[in-house]
């Protein structure tokens, strides 16, 4: 065998392990993400212990100003129950970008009177992966009209 073709397909090789690997880690980041998810979903908080670090914030503007919230705030928040129009409401992990131990993902919650936009930032402890930050921002919707 030639030199050159033996050094291309170690390369496709090492490509497709790296490309696996790269897989592997962005299914077990889709983890927390459902979690979170979850939670929304079922108003459970439990689905939000899974998904957040315990010294993580949530960061946002409101009325022009930085706002932070540490996420036992946050979670302490779930009622327990699905809202109301949970059957209006759509969520989906947009994207997910992983480098060695940390990644960064977006979700988008699309609620009838509001579209949230969800940038996580996650990290791998201990083996595990949680979400440390989240910052988001919410673009109300406009009230539909009477319909002619």
């Amino acid at each position: 065998m030639k030199p050159a073709f033996s050094l291309i397909l170690f390369a496709i090789f090492a490509f497709s392990v790296a490309a696996s690997a790269q897989d592997t880690e962005k299914e077990a980041v889709r983890v927390p993400l459902e979690n979170y998810i979850k939670a929304h979903a079922t108003g459970n908080g439990d689905y939000a212990r899974k998904a957040f670090h315990t010294d993580g914030n949530m960061t946002f503007v409101r009325d022009g100003k930085f706002t932070a919230r540490s996420f036992a705030d946050y979670i302490a928040g779930f009622s327990g129950k699905p809202a109301a129009d949970e059957s209006q409401r759509r969520r989906s992990i947009e994207s997910i970008d992983v480098a060695g131990n940390s990644a960064v993902a977006r979700i988008v919650l699309d609620y009838p009177a509001v579209r949230f936009v969800d940038y996580m930032t996650l990290l791998k402890i201990d083996g595990e992966w949680k979400i440390v930050n989240k910052t988001f921002f919410a673009e109300p919707k406009k009230a539909e009209g009477p319909k002619d």
